[in-house]
């Protein structure tokens, strides 16, 4: 039987509605972008006197759902109201007294950046379809890379963040040094500091935690090298295959940089691949005060950094830098018959071959927007100042009674606790626990917790460019004046009388 014939619609051109909604009314735009620079301006002109964290309760999230079902068609300003309403519910990880996680406060300039980008929403896979970006990603990356000092065959890419940084290179790792018949039999190395995405991003490549082994660290939460070393011959000596050491420029609990010389030169010897995760310390590269801060990373074979961290960029904005971009081809490049006409070349690459990603965002549009806006002279005093801030909040914990420096001030990490005389260690953690929630439900500033050698201590990452000495000095005192409020609370249920 014949097929039934296909009835045209009356008409293929869309309808005036459509049409309508699909255009920009640029009269009422134009007032709403003053709208949000204006709110954008005077919420930092204001921030310090913002709460730290504000949490919608129940009745308020109850309140919020309705905003989420987007019914009839609303105003532009009316939306931008309600955006404004639900952002306000947040953590403020961009307030200059907000230290618990490392990603900092973000450059105005970068959101200007992240704005044009969208603008544009150019497909930044292939140099076909985005030769210009692309050409900015490759010299911005290649910039980079020089400035951690790898050679001039180095290459990379941006990709969503740390993680995926760290997993990408995870995959070269494997590939260049693990033979195919060995993966069952691979081992990787990381410290008891190591950022959790590299276990995650190895158990997803299908190694189990028998082949990640965990080298310990130093009085300074330094991977130990002698461990190091010994842990390879005794894996080797098992039959196994070392393929991998991540070393560290920059931990997460305190800042901590690895011993890079000795590692890399372990990693030569033994004819493993070293990756450094710098998500946020590799930044210390643009440092003006303090240059070799990161010595003897030139040497490694990729770092992950992420510009969302301490370049002041907005999420997601990640790089990874390989000693040789020939390696990124060799584990990703493939090809497809409906990406014949993008073919590769040699004054840009197609970053779709560099990684995982097809579809990738032209993420590296807004960090050279904000380079070249603020000059890179204004990075480098920021970080150093994130730095010296750090540093000050040490002397400052330094002279209360009774508070311990765990970790001295690395990179802008400190970590410390409060210990009075007559508490157990069970009773120390429950007390600097409690002093965290106090401090942060107090306003006093967004300092949360992490567990160090089994113990939970307090921790301070400085990295906003606003935080200024007054303002550290008197979080400390106001942190030791909870403290000591707590304390007597703790006594007085006791039965024990004094300070």
């Amino acid at each position: 039987m014949a097929p039934e014939a296909i009835v045209p619609p009356s008409s293929t051109m869309p309808d005036d509605d459509l049409r309508t909604a699909w255009k920009l009314d640029v009269s009422a735009v134009t007032p709403l972008i003053q709208i949000i620079a204006s709110n954008f301006e005077s919420k930092t002109n204001s921030l310090v006197d913002q709460p730290v964290v504000k949490l919608a309760d129940s009745e308020r999230v109850a309140m919020l759902a309705e905003y989420a079902q987007p019914g009839v068609a609303h105003s532009v300003e009316e939306v931008f109201k309600e955006a404004c309403d639900i952002f306000d519910y947040r953590l403020r990880m961009d307030h200059p007294r907000f230290y618990s996680f490392i990603p900092a406060a973000v450059s105005p300039y970068s959101v200007i950046g992240e704005t044009v980008s969208s603008a544009f929403n150019a497909f930044a896979g292939s140099r076909l379809q985005s030769s210009g970006p692309s050409c900015i990603e490759q010299g911005l990356i290649q910039w980079l890379a020089a400035k951690a000092g790898l050679p001039p065959t180095a290459g990379g890419l941006t990709v969503s963040g740390g993680s995926m940084a760290n997993f990408t290179a995870m995959v070269l790792a494997r590939d260049k040094h693990l033979p195919r018949d060995q993966w069952l039999n691979g081992v990787a190395y990381i410290s008891d500091q190591t950022h959790s995405s590299v276990a995650k991003g190895l158990r997803i490549l299908g190694f189990d935690a028998t082949q990640i082994q965990i080298i310990p660290t130093d009085e300074r939460f330094r991977m130990k090298v002698r461990e190091l070393e010994d842990q390879i011959r005794r894996d080797r000596n098992a039959g196994r295959y070392p393929f991998v050491v991540i070393a560290s420029t920059g931990t997460t609990n305190t800042g901590s940089i690895d011993p890079l010389h000795e590692i890399v030169e372990i990693c030569n010897r033994e004819n493993l691949w070293v990756h450094v995760d710098g998500a946020y310390g590799a930044s210390a590269l643009l440092s003006k005060d303090r240059p070799n801060l990161l010595d003897g990373v030139g040497g490694v074979d990729s770092i992950s950094w992420d510009a969302h961290k301490w370049l002041f960029q907005t999420y997601a904005c990640g790089i990874l830098l390989v000693r040789e971009k020939q390696h990124l081809i060799d584990s990703f490049a493939t090809g497809a018959e409906y990406i014949r006409d993008a073919e590769e070349v040699d004054d840009v690459p197609n970053f779709w071959n560099f990684g995982l990603e097809l579809t990738r965002p032209a993420r590296a549009m807004k960090l050279w927007f904000t380079l070249r806006v603020l000059g890179v002279d204004t990075f480098g005093r920021a970080i150093d100042h994130g730095i010296n801030m750090a540093e000050y909040a040490e002397k400052q914990v330094r002279l209360q009674p009774d508070w311990q420096i765990i970790s001295s001030a690395s990179l802008a990490v400190i970590t410390f606790r409060y210990a009075p005389a007559g508490l157990s260690e069970k009773e120390l953690d429950v007390l600097n626990t409690k002093i965290s929630q106090t401090v942060i439900a107090s306003n006093v500033a967004g300092i949360l917790t992490t567990i160090l050698r089994g113990r939970v201590v307090l921790r301070i990452c400085s990295l906003h460019p606003l935080t200024d000495e007054t303002m550290m000095q008197k979080v400390i005192l106001d942190m030791d004046e909870v403290a000591r409020q707590l304390l007597q609370q703790i006594r007085a249920e006791n039965g024990v009388n004094g300070e």
